[in-house]
């Protein structure tokens, strides 16, 4: 069986980054960072029909001419055996429409009544519509976190979707090879990457099991009970439903122009919207910050995916490179693995890292010089991370972790442990060379990780040759 999976998001434009910022450029920047075809006249139309939460009894949109079609969204996600392998991929953009939002249903199961917030009814939203271009939710949850990053690049939404900022339903259908495709089950409202995922995974498996079981799929829609990992059934869509659209009577057409000289001069030009000029303010989107990051630091593909993924985590890497004496390969696996691996254990944002770019740099060019090894390095930045106050070099004095300059005393611990394990000479002697790491962590162990390494491994070399 083969599943296809559209996305399509809706943004509330009340989390634009400034308040006086109007819906329209926003929408346009959004169609030009994502190659979409920008519509020079788009049309409002009414869309009716009577629900809860939509007091008007019709919804305002764009169902003849949206503002922008024809779109492609490239994301990628890191797949293979190991997880460390960068798969590109892209999803074509049906269109980018402006609408208003209706209002949220807050369903009590206990009392059996459902409220009404109507706080975001009529606000004026951009709802996003892919085409069926995906096959399960890994790639449905990338697709949705690059359009998260390029809203937030551009500066147009902060892309929260656990704030409802950004709200994402995911249309899913199966067919064996060779037939029609399937009946689509629509799952509404997902709230996080995460959630979106699941649904759409177990959305395949139950619709895969209800055909192999000789059932039907049935047009429905659906949400997602995020403790049970399940979709459950919220209302059928069987039967074409007459929403009766007629152009908006109170809204003027759209216009947009392609150069400032097209614009007619009696309109202010706060109100217009050129085209030319949009594009020229477009910044660095996500696609464009990694490859300049794979260009500029000779970092591989797979870690400018982390980084640009990562919020804050550009600026953070950038800004050690910026002020210490190791090379930017080092410095990104400082940054993406020990940093990052506390972050996310400890729950924090890059911008609530105890530790800093300038302390970890500080720590970086104090190993760079020679003054500590790469294990006392770990170990004092784990100590940084519980006592941010400290700098790296008080850290050091105060637990005396400086490297052993002593070469007399480096050469009796290697004496020792070369006499201490006859056997494991005795194999690097017979042409094992990997045994001499071993040899070379009990010296570190010996020394409390404060000897150099070249140091210790050309001495072990010369007393087992």
């Amino acid at each position: 069986l083969i599943c296809h999976t559209q996305v399509i998001k809706g943004r509330p434009y009340r989390s634009l980054s400034s308040s006086t910022s109007p819906p329209l450029p926003s929408a346009v920047m959004t169609g030009l960072a994502l190659d979409c075809v920008i519509n020079r006249k788009s049309l409002f139309d009414r869309k009716h029909y009577f629900y809860a939460d939509l007091p008007a009894g019709y919804q305002i949109t764009q169902q003849r001419r949206p503002i922008a079609v024809d779109g492609t969204l490239t994301y990628s996600h890191l797949g293979g055996t190991r997880r460390n392998t960068l798969i590109t991929k892209s999803v074509r953009i049906k269109q980018i429409q402006l609408e208003q939002d209706s209002g949220k249903s807050l369903h009590d199961d206990r009392r059996g009544q459902t409220l009404i917030d109507l706080n975001r009814a009529g606000v004026g939203l951009m709802e996003l519509v892919m085409e069926p271009d995906m096959s399960c939710g890994e790639e449905a949850a990338a697709a949705v976190r690059e359009l998260q990053l390029i809203l937030q690049a551009l500066g147009t939404c902060q892309g929260h979707m656990d704030e409802g900022q950004l709200r994402v339903d995911a249309n899913v259908s199966v067919h064996r090879p060779g037939d029609p495709w399937g009946v689509r089950t629509e799952v509404k409202n997902i709230n996080s990457g995460r959630n979106l995922a699941r649904a759409i995974d177990y959305e395949i498996q139950r619709q895969v099991g209800v055909l192999k079981n000789g059932g039907t799929v049935q047009n429905e829609t659906r949400s997602f009970d995020r403790k049970s990992g399940h979709t459950l059934p919220m209302r059928d869509k069987e039967g074409l439903q007459d929403y009766r659209f007629m152009p908006e009577p109170n809204l003027p057409p759209l216009i947009v122009y392609d150069r400032p000289s097209t614009a007619p001069p009696c309109v202010h030009p706060s109100q217009v919207v050129v085209l030319e000029e949009v594009r020229a303010g477009l910044p660095e989107l996500p696609r464009a910050r990694r490859t300049r990051l794979v260009e500029s630091y000779d970092i591989l593909p797979e870690h400018s995916f982390t980084l640009v993924n990562e919020d804050g985590l550009t600026d953070y890497f950038e800004a050690v490179v910026k002020e210490t004496k190791a090379g930017p390969r080092k410095v990104i696996g400082w940054v993406n693995q020990v940093l990052l691996g506390l972050l996310h254990h400890h729950s924090l944002s890059v911008s609530q890292s105890p530790v800093t770019p300038q302390m970890l740099a500080q720590l970086l060019n104090l190993q760079e010089n020679g003054q500590i090894s790469s294990s006392v390095a770990k170990q004092v930045f784990q100590e940084l991370w519980r006592a941010p106050g400290k700098t790296a070099q008080q850290i050091i004095q105060e637990q005396d972790l400086g490297i052993v300059s002593n070469t007399t005393e480096i050469h009796r611990i290697c004496q020792k442990v070369v006499d201490s394990h006859p056997d494991q000479v005795q194999a690097i002697r017979g042409g094992n060379k990997k045994v001499l790491n071993k040899l070379m962590g009990l010296v570190q162990k010996e020394t409390k990780g404060r000897a150099d390494p070249v140091l210790v491994r050309s001495i072990l070399e010369e007393k087992t040759s």
